[in-house]
Parts: structure tokens; C-alpha cells; sequence
């Protein structure tokens, strides 16, 4: 196993990161030292009696989804291959192979659970260390996360994709947006929250072409809500 464990930027010093208490986040980066070099952590709570944190701490850091459970008691670091990148000589996999079967890993290389029964591919089967199998999972995983419980996004994966995309959508607002109406649109549960980051983008190109600078939508949102959702053909590239 290797000695270096590393920390990106991007995500220990995100708003979601830093809002949590400042025990919950020294738990984080221990959790991240004792983590194998998939980064699974068998214990957890024995890793919580020797920092001082409590299992409050823990429970946060999967609330906030910087950590995902299983039902073994182990746990991983969700952007466990943000943070860290290991040479192949010096990798080691870890045994928990059960628990990284149930796992996927997103465009942006995070970890995402695979929850449903035929999902593909597991990352398991793969050494996504190779250019060609990651070329594959991006292929498959999207059949297979349409087919998944919408699971709400997290600040920073939504600003990940916004700078993927290079628009001007403000993630803070779009979370505390939808998060304020239950993630509902309309009556109905949000099912892709990409398409209705789109729709923002869309929006946000309109107003700049009236000469309007907010980059907040000004626009009727019972008409922007009933087009986010289900008018999504537009809005893809």
C-alpha cells in the first residue's frame, strides 16, 4: 500500500466541505490516511475514538456524501480518485471486492453507488487504470444511471459539470434552488438534474443575448420547471 495520501483542493475546500464542523472534517482526512489505495476503510469507528471525533462526525460525512456506507461496516471515500492518483507499481487493490462491485465511477471520478441489480459495469471487473476500459464505463454507466433513484447532487459535483460545460450557472443557487422545493419539478421528482443545469445554461445564454447580466433566472419558473425536466433534447449538445 503507499505511503502518500493527498487531498484535492477542489474538494476540501469546497463550500459543502467547509460547512461541516470542524471535527467531521478532521475525520475526513483521517478516514483518508488510514484508506487502502481504493480508498476503503474497514472501522471506522475505531478510526473515530483515536482523532476525537464522534459517530455524529461520521454520520455527517454521509449525509454529505464525502463518504458512502455499506452494509459490511466498511465505507470508501467517495472522491477517493480525486484526491489521489497512484502509480501502478506502488497500487495495491483492496480486498474489499464485495464493496467495489456495488460501485461506479462518474465522469468526474467519483465514486457512485451502482444500485441497480444489472448495472454496468462494476468497477470490480475493470483496472480502471487503463485509458480504453474508463472509454467503456463512461459509455455503459449512463444506460444504467437512468434506470438508478435520482439521488440529489452535492455543490461541488454540480460546479464540477458547470465547469465541464463552461457555462455561468451558479452552483450554490441551483442546490439551494431545488433544494428548497424538495428537488420537486412541479409535482414531480427531479430525474436529471444535468438536463436542468442545461436548461439553465440555455436560459442564462437568452437573457445575455437581451443584454440582462443576471445570471440568476429572471424568467417565469412554473415555465422554466415544466421545460427543465421533460424538454431536455434542446438542451444536449
Amino acid at each position: 500500500m503507499a505511503e502518500r495520501r493527498m487531498f484535492a483542493k477542489t474538494i476540501v475546500l469546497s463550500d459543502a466541505f467547509l460547512d461541516m464542523p470542524l471535527s467531521a472534517r478532521c475525520l475526513y482526512f483521517t478516514l483518508g490516511m488510514f484508506a487502502d489505495d481504493d480508498g476503503f476503510v474497514n472501522g471506522p469507528k475505531s478510526i473515530i475514538r483515536q482523532c476525537g471525533a464522534s459517530e455524529d462526525d461520521l454520520k455527517v460525512l454521509v449525509a454529505k456524501r464525502f463518504v458512502l456506507p455499506f452494509e459490511s461496516g466498511v465505507i470508501v471515500i467517495k472522491h477517493w480518485r480525486i484526491n489521489n492518483y497512484l502509480q501502478k507499481d506502488r497500487y495495491k487493490e483492496t480486498k474489499y471486492l464485495n464493496e467495489k462491485s456495488q460501485l461506479v465511477l462518474e465522469k468526474n471520478g467519483a465514486y457512485s453507488e451502482c444500485i441497480h441489480s444489472n448495472c454496468i459495469p462494476s468497477i470490480g471487473k475493470y483496472r480502471l487504470d487503463k485509458d480504453i476500459e474508463k472509454e467503456s464505463i463512461e459509455k455503459k454507466a449512463p444506460s444504467a444511471h437512468r434506470s438508478q433513484k435520482f439521488i440529489p447532487p452535492t455543490v461541488d459535483e454540480v460546479r464540477a459539470y458547470c465547469t465541464e460545460r463552461k457555462n455561468n450557472v451558479n452552483p450554490e443557487r441551483f442546490v439551494d434552488f431545488y433544494s428548497s422545493k424538495g428537488w420537486m419539478v412541479g409535482k414531480n421528482r427531479m430525474k436529471d438534474w444535468k438536463a436542468c443545469v442545461r436548461t439553465w445554461e440555455q436560459r442564462d445564454k437568452q437573457e445575455k443575448g437581451s443584454n440582462k447580466s443576471n445570471h440568476s433566472p429572471t424568467f417565469d419558473i412554473d415555465e422554466y420547471e415544466r421545460e427543465s425536466i421533460y424538454d431536455t433534447k434542446e438542451a444536449e449538445k
